[in-house]
């Protein structure tokens, strides 16, 4: 089994989510959050669960979807994970990630 790292950038992402959620419905800012959370889990188990989005001899960074949010993270040589952020389906993330 892996470790899970969420970087700083991607906490901040979660919080940025949650808050702008909250601004309407915090429950349901909860709910997306612990939803994100969860369905990050399952990379202990899967880590090549999702579709990779940049690979090359040093990165293989992959995509995980939850509902609107996409879960990018990068697999490390040593086969632990960090999440990298959590982007809304309708930003460019290239503008983050590269």
């Amino acid at each position: 089994m892996v470790d899970i790292n969420w970087t700083q950038e991607a906490e901040k992402w979660l919080k940025d989510i949650h808050d702008y959620i909250a601004l309407d419905n915090p429950l349901a800012a909860k709910r997306v959050i612990k939803g994100i959370y969860d369905k990050a889990q399952i990379l202990k188990k899967f880590p090549q669960i999702g579709h990779k989005y940049h690979s090359d001899l040093k990165k293989d960074i992959r995509i995980l979807l939850y509902g609107h949010y996409r879960i990018a993270y990068l697999i490390k040589p040593d086969r632990n994970i960090d999440i990298l952020g959590v982007f809304h389906g309708a930003l460019d993330i290239d503008k983050y990630l590269f």
